[in-house]
């Protein structure tokens, strides 16, 4: 079983399924309704940018203009 750090928080979580989801393809409206924030800034704030969500844009965008 992985230990959890005694230093994490819950919030911390939150932040990290707010990326998970997004990296997930999950709309930020769902992943907004999911952490129960009133404003989408406020999920916008809790999502990073990863380097598989930079990878994958990267990627859409090749396709996007070269096929």
């Amino acid at each position: 079983m992985a230990e959890a750090d005694k230093d994490a928080r819950v919030h911390d979580a939150r932040h990290t399924a707010a990326t998970l989801l997004i990296e997930q393809g999950v709309g930020i409206s769902v992943v907004q309704e999911i952490l129960g924030h009133s404003q989408l800034t406020t999920t916008k704030r809790y999502t990073h940018i990863t380097a598989t969500l930079s990878t994958e844009a990267a990627a859409r965008m090749g396709r996007a203009l070269w096929g």
